[in-house]
């Protein structure tokens, strides 16, 4: 992904993950960067995404569309998260390749890893035990996405890459009271509680749980690191014994550490409560990046400053 002027479709280019990759290649000089809205292009329809592709010249993809949610999203509409996913990641690359796109890059997450994989987790770890139950779904789905780029690969040659970010946080982030992933909902929560609205914050689970945080803005940079590489230096990244390579930081807080910051980034002084009545999810889930280290990218934005951004931005609505 040299080429200033290859037409580069970028698939959920309105959300938080499609936003910041956009806003990166544009960083970068890119002048073609195609972006459909939802209502211009449903991706779940196979027949509207096959025309798309047919009537438009696209020498890249960079597939960041899915339908994505907290605990209680995933809990509550397990039945859409596996289909809808499915259907977009199904439709979107089998497209590109019958339209002999040759580079596509696939987007994950750390969800596809057994919920007791050895820490940190290795690209090897797949399909080495069972899922979190809380959004096994929505991991199931995405290791289709894996699969179906790898088995492409190996029947016809093409050059579809993979990368399995950890948890996601930035501009452009979901801030629903319940359907977000635990930065917004603390974020929001906290900033309620600051300025009156609310008595106190509750955390749901233990707050025992370890995860770890990555800023967008640091994925769109992994990404078009990666698309950049030339298709010998990803292969011997990914053989043999994976088609994927994890996005992090390499570091991991408890949900109560990453609570205490969050309150610290508000302002706020008051009580905290942790809910053991909802689930905590996996116990641990911190991503080994020596692969991506290996590639030559690293992460740049350090969580409390980028939850400071993330705060100010909430603040200004």
């Amino acid at each position: 992904m040299t080429d200033l002027d290859a037409r580069i479709y970028v698939a959920g280019h309105t959300g938080m993950v499609g936003s910041a990759i956009v806003r990166r290649l544009q960083t970068l000089g890119y002048r073609n960067i195609i972006a459909r809205s939802r209502a211009e292009l449903d991706l779940v329809n196979q027949q509207d995404v096959e025309r798309f592709f047919r009537t438009e010249e696209i020498d890249q993809v960079v597939l960041a569309a899915a339908r994505v949610g907290g605990i209680h999203a995933n809990n509550t509409f397990p039945a859409d998260f596996i289909y809808d996913n499915l259907m977009i990641q199904t439709n979107v690359i089998q497209a590109a390749h019958r339209a002999d796109i040759q580079r596509l890059l696939f987007l994950g997450s750390s969800c596809i890893y057994p919920r007791h994989a050895p820490q940190t987790m290795q690209e090897k770890c797949l399909d080495t035990g069972t899922l979190e139950p809380t959004n096994e779904p929505y991991a199931i789905a995405k290791i289709a996405g894996i699969k179906l780029c790898e088995s492409l690969n190996r029947q016809y040659g093409r050059d579809y890459r993979s990368l399995m970010p950890t948890n996601l946080y930035g501009p452009g982030d979901n801030y629903h009271a319940e359907n977000s992933h635990v930065i917004p909902a603390l974020l929001r929560r906290f900033h309620e509680s600051r300025i009156g609205t609310m008595p106190e914050v509750v955390v749901w689970g233990t707050g025992r749980p370890r995860r770890e945080f990555l800023h967008v803005d640091d994925l769109a940079d992994a990404c078009t690191h990666v698309m950049a590489l030339p298709g010998d230096a990803w292969r011997r990244a990914v053989e043999p014994m994976c088609s994927h390579v994890n996005v992090g930081t390499g570091v991991d807080c408890s949900i109560g550490e990453l609570a205490a910051l969050i309150a610290k980034v508000v302002g706020y002084l008051g009580p905290i409560r942790f809910d053991t009545g909802k689930p905590d999810g996996a116990p641990r889930k911190l991503l080994d990046i020596s692969r991506i280290r290996q590639l030559g990218w690293k992460p740049a934005i350090e969580l409390e400053t980028g939850l400071a951004g993330v705060y100010e931005e909430y603040r200004r609505g």
